[in-house]
Order: structure tokens, then C-alpha cells, then sequence
């Protein structure tokens, strides 16, 4: 059985998108615990992958808090996961990788 992360990213690349990653903040000083990232082809790209991962999550009880979408970037909140759906261009412009890599680990004490 594919673990949630697993799945979102199973989804993502059977339907096409590209470069997927994803990347675990558990032990971040960060307000999820993981983010995924993949970019799509183009606008209908993105729109058809949130409908995929609809889909595909909702039926096992995965809520979609809040979906923030436009044509070059889609943000999903599924409350303790955030998935980001990007054009190349916009992907290359805000480096949300390079971002959440320079996060502190969180210290307990």
C-alpha cells in the first residue's frame, strides 16, 4: 500500500506532470510536514492535475482545505501538506526548493 506521498506523486506522474518532489519538513521549523512540487505543462495541465489528485485523495478522506489556483500556479492546502503545481517558468522564478532546503531544523528544549 502506497503511503499518502506516494500516491500524490504516483498521480502526478501518471498524468504527465514533471519533475516531481517531494520534500519532508517534519523536523523544519516549517508549517507543514511535507511539500510536493511538479511542473505542469501548461494552465490546462495544472487545472486536470488538481482534478486528478481530487480524484484520487478525496475518496479516502483527504480534505482539500484551500485550493489558491491561476494559470501558472496552483497551491493545494491538505492541512500538514502543501502541493504545488507550477509552470517551468514560474517554478524557476520562486525556487521554493532552494527556500524550504535553507529551513532550520527544529530544536526541542
Amino acid at each position: 500500500m502506497l503511503t499518502r506521498e506516494e500516491t500524490i506523486v504516483k498521480v502526478l506522474e501518471d498524468k504527465k506532470a514533471v519533475n516531481v518532489e517531494v520534500i519532508d519538513l517534519q523536523n523544519k521549523d516549517y508549517i507543514v510536514d511535507f511539500v510536493v512540487i511538479a511542473t505542469t505543462l501548461n494552465a490546462k495541465h495544472g487545472f486536470a492535475l488538481l482534478n486528478h489528485l481530487k480524484d484520487e485523495l478525496k475518496p479516502s478522506g483527504e480534505e482539500f482545505l484551500r485550493v489558491d489556483e491561476n494559470e501558472d500556479w496552483t497551491v493545494i492546502d491538505l492541512g500538514d501538506a502543501f502541493i504545488h503545481l507550477m509552470n517551468e517558468k514560474t517554478r524557476d522564478k520562486y525556487s521554493i526548493e532552494e527556500f524550504l532546503s535553507e529551513l532550520e531544523t527544529n530544536k526541542e528544549g
